[in-house]
This record gives C-alpha cells, structure tokens and sequence, in this order.
C-alpha cells in the first residue's frame, strides 16, 4: 500500500492553470476520488500522479519519496483509462499478461498462474483465449482491470472507466471495482464526473473546480455538510436561497430571504445537514435545504403558517417527474425554483416546510 502526497501541486500550458494549487493527502489504501466538472483539472492530476505529466510547481510524493523526473513505468502505478486501450491483435490473456513483460508477478507465483488468479478475481474465467473485440463493454472494463493489477501496484488509477457503459452495467461493476478493492487493499485514486458514483465507492471524496479542490471528505460529509456553495449546487440536487442573517443565538441563526424568515440549526440533528458555519447578523448567506427534507405540509392559505414563527412557506407545482423510487417535484416560490423528493405527483398550491436542523447555512 502507498501513501500519496500532492504538495502544492500546479500544472501550466502557457497562460492557463489546468491544476491550480492542489494540497491533498491520501492514505494507504484508500480509494479516494476526484470528481468535478468538465475541465476541472481531475484529468490532469491523474496524469500528474501516474507520470504522464510533470507538474509545474509543487510535489507528487509516494511515500514521501518525490516522483518528479521519475517515468511512468518506474513509479508502480496501474492506470485504467477511459477508452479501455486493449490491444485488439492481442488475446484477453495475453492483455492481461502483457504488464508482466517488463515486471515479475507478486507474490513469487508464475505469469500463468498471476493472469489466471486475475480472471477469476474479475469473473472472467474461461475467457482468456477471446479477443477482445469480442467481449461486452463491462468485460472489457475488466479485462483492462486486470492487466492494470498484473504487476501488482503500489498504486491504481482510474481514469472515468465507466462512462461509456449503461446506467445498469455502471452500478454493477462500480461496485465489483470497490469489491476488488477492498480485497486488495490497494490505494486507488478514481475520476469521475458522475457524482453519485463517486458517493457510492468512495472512503474521501475530492471536489474540483478550475483546478483548484473546493472539499475533501467523507461522501456523507460532503453531500450533507457542504463547505460551499459549488460544492452544494453540483453534489446532489439542492435548493439554494439567497439570504441575509437577521438574528442568532446559541442554538439558532434566523435567516431572511424575500419575506419569510426562516430559523435553522446551528448543529445537526443526527445525520442530517445542520448549519455549523460561524455566521453573525447581517451576513450575506446561503441557505441549503435538499429535496428529501422538504415536507407538504397543507395548502398554502393555511392560517396557521406565520412566516416569523415556522419554517412553512408557500409554493406551486410546474412539474411532477415520477423516478420509480421517487418522484422529484419542480415547484417555484415567488420566482424562485424549488425541487423536492415526494412519494406521488403533485399539482397546484402547496405549502412546504423543514426542519430547523435539515438546512445548511453558507457564507457568501
């Protein structure tokens, strides 16, 4: 297992900053990914880490040891790219063979056995002698899978090896990938531009934006304690209001935004979002509220709902998406879009409502 470093790392082409200053530790085995926008750099920085690239400011450490001016064949690292790049006029065995040219297996056992230990690890026993042409694209997936493990990697890199796949297929073997993982214990580092998949397989998720990583943590982390609002908007559907702090205690801030007010937690109840940033009345903020916490509670000319008091407010339906497990509901409140997760489809006038400790506050 390695230990990966990145120090303050930049990469230039000409007036542009691909990566932008990039500071991140990743422990031994873990399977940390970078997720973010087209052109966010997370491209860049796996070619920074595999060797393909040299940085132009800062450090790629592997156990401390700085890579730079080390090739990629030198630094023990497996990379899956995008497209696969199996050789088409090479059998599924000899592909997966094809690292231990230029590297003995592990473990002291003979090529033969390390592919054939490969194969069955990826379920593809039996298919050695197929070209790989004539294998689905999840086989393939694997296929490339493997002969990135073949020399046995300090470190695995995993360069978007789903996005060509259906939506099925993908959450199948984005799971077996974690599976074998985790077998392993191999320090895996993977790009994606999905962010559910980067939630579902990640132990730390990174989010980048123009070369720079806006927050490092655990999925749960990240998608409920957002640090900002980038990070807020793209992970996950949320409802982000504008707002300004016009009250705060110990235990709650109130937030105004249009004519409502607003009270929201300053910790979490559970594990659900909670404000816990340090806010002051007349500070510009952002409010977060994700569509699984916001509640129907009753028509929006309900008497009861007094703006000062509750976290009620009124809205109404433009659309309905039914999702199967889910139905997410587009509504709009006085100019401002809503979405929330309800169990049916809705229609007209609605009044909405959450909970103190299921919002988020952000400073501007």
């Amino acid at each position: 297992m390695t230990r990966v470093t990145l120090d303050g790392v930049r990469k230039s082409y000409a007036d542009t900053d691909a990566v932008a200053g990039i500071d991140v530790e990743i422990s031994d085995g873990e399977f940390f990914t970078l997720v973010g926008p087209s052109g966010c750099g997370k491209t860049t920085t796996l070619r920074l880490l595999a060797g393909f690239e040299e940085p132009t400011a800062g450090d790629v450490r592997f156990d401390g040891e700085v890579m730079t001016g080390v090739p990629p064949e030198d630094r023990g690292v497996g990379v899956v790219f995008q497209n696969y790049a199996l050789f088409p006029h090479l059998s599924v065995r000899e592909n997966v063979a094809y690292g231990l040219k230029f590297h003995d297996p592990p473990g002291g056992v003979s090529a033969d056995e390390r592919v054939a230990d490969l194969l069955d690890l990826v379920d593809l026993s039996g298919l050695g002698d197929r070209d790989p042409g004539a294998l689905s694209g999840g086989q393939q997936q694997r296929v490339a899978l493997a002969r990135a493990l073949a020399p046995g990697p300090r470190l695995l890199l995993l360069d978007e090896p789903m996005s060509a796949l259906d939506a099925q297929l993908r959450e199948r073997l984005r799971l077996q990938v974690k599976e074998i993982q985790s077998e392993l214990g191999i320090t895996t580092v993977y790009v994606t531009h999905d962010q559910e998949e980067a939630l579902s397989v990640s132990d730390r998720v990174a989010v980048l934006r123009d070369g720079r990583v806006e927050q490092v943590g655990a999925p749960r982390e990240v998608y409920r304690q957002p640090a900002t609002r980038f990070v807020a908007s793209f992970v996950g559907d949320n409802n982000l209001f504008d707002g300004r702090v016009v009250g705060a205690d110990d235990s709650r801030v109130a937030v105004r935004v249009g004519d409502r007010q607003f009270g929201v937690a300053r910790e979490a109840r559970g594990d659900t979002a909670g404000s816990v940033q340090s806010v002051a009345v007349g500070d510009s903020v952002t409010l977060c509220v994700r569509p699984e916490h916001l509640r129907v509670v009753g028509g929006s000319n309900d008497d009861e709902i007094t703006a000062k008091t509750t976290n009620r407010f009124p809205a109404t339906v433009r659309e309905s998406e039914f999702l199967g497990a889910t139905t997410r509901v587009h509504c709009e409140w006085a100019g401002r879009s809503v979405v929330l997760s309800h169990d049916d489809a809705l229609s007209g006038d609605v009044t909405l409502d959450f909970g103190p400790a299921d919002a988020r506050l952000l400073l501007d």
